[in-house]
């Protein structure tokens, strides 16, 4: 007789529990970080909550970029719930959380409520000199927006139908930021 097959593999937080993501960043006085992880995609039958915090110095500067896509190509999403915290010099900063797919807090159970679009992100960019010369509220085409922050830095926020489109609404921002620099 044949062994019997392997156990079907789970995606990572197919399980009952769900997983979990934690990320943990600290930016010493003068110091900068670029922290611009690939895409996390959200699997049709995943769990996850992932939760980022990041405390800076005064001094620090910080590109960070974040970008979720809800389900592969033809799938519905996983269940995704996210929060980023930013504290600069032990004040808060940032403090936001997000939740897609089936069971997701606050009712958001698809890309339906994000008008259709499968992927959202955002580019948070802060640096000293917007302490005195704060960024300006604006559009960015049509499905993004940039928002300065209570504090020196801004927050540009991004939907799109597809992970190649987001990424390149938030390289955009990016680039031409770090051009003007």
């Amino acid at each position: 007789p044949l062994p019997p097959p392997p156990p079907p593999r789970r995606r990572p937080g197919a399980r009952a529990r769900g997983a979990h993501y934690d990320v943990r960043l600290t930016v010493g006085e003068g110091a900068e970080l670029r922290w611009l992880p690939e895409q996390l995609i959200s699997a049709h039958g995943s769990d996850l909550a992932m939760r980022t915090r990041i405390d800076l110095a005064a001094g620090a500067r910080l590109v960070f970029r974040e970008e979720q896509v809800l389900g592969r190509h033809g799938e519905a999403p996983g269940t995704l719930a996210t929060r980023l915290t930013v504290h600069r010099a032990g004040r808060p900063l940032l403090d936001q959380e997000l939740g897609y797919g089936p069971g997701a807090p606050g009712g958001w159970d698809g890309g339906a409520v994000l008008g259709g679009h499968r992927a959202a992100g955002q580019l948070l960019v802060v640096e000293p000199e917007f302490g005195e010369r704060p960024a300006e509220t604006r559009m960015l085409g049509d499905n993004a927006v940039l928002t300065p922050l209570a504090g020196p830095g801004f927050l540009v926020t991004a939907v799109a139908p597809d992970a190649r489109l987001l990424r390149r609404t938030l390289d955009d921002v990016l680039h031409t930021h770090l051009a003007t620099r």
